[in-house]
């Protein structure tokens, strides 16, 4: 069995009823979070509508979030779901703005005391695109 995330008539992704049901737990404690959202309708008969443009506002929200976060748990956690985002706002076209998070990115790199802070715009960038190919339908 799967679930299908739709945006309009087009399938953006298909995965199993475990991972939806993982996604969408996740989706309302992200929503949570960052006070918005996400644009991701609830899924009936194994289909939900995704809403573009509270979607977009989301994936922005959720990526300004994720880059504030400097607790090393937190950040571990929300990773993996950031990613996941990211992937499908790329299957949707949605342009996300990674300009806010490199400029936060950048000022926490230039004060940190962290000798192992690193560029994590990058690595999240590369993540989310390989996810891609598995968010094919």
């Amino acid at each position: 069995m799967s679930q299908y995330y739709q945006l309009s008539d087009q399938t953006l992704w298909n995965p199993s009823n475990g991972a939806s049901r993982l996604f969408m737990s996740q989706v309302a404690l992200y929503q949570a979070e960052v006070g918005l959202p996400s644009g991701i309708g609830p899924m009936e008969a194994d289909e939900c509508q995704i809403d573009p443009i509270a979607f977009a506002a989301f994936v922005d929200a959720l990526l300004a979030w994720h880059s504030q976060t400097r607790h090393a748990i937190m950040a571990a956690l929300s990773e993996g779901f950031v990613a996941a985002v990211l992937a499908l706002a790329e299957k949707a076209n949605i342009e996300v703005n990674w300009q806010a998070a490199e400029r936060a990115e950048s000022r926490y790199l230039k004060t940190a005391s962290d000798p192992h802070a690193k560029e994590w715009t990058a690595a999240l960038q590369q993540k989310s695109t390989e996810l891609i190919r598995h968010i094919a339908p």
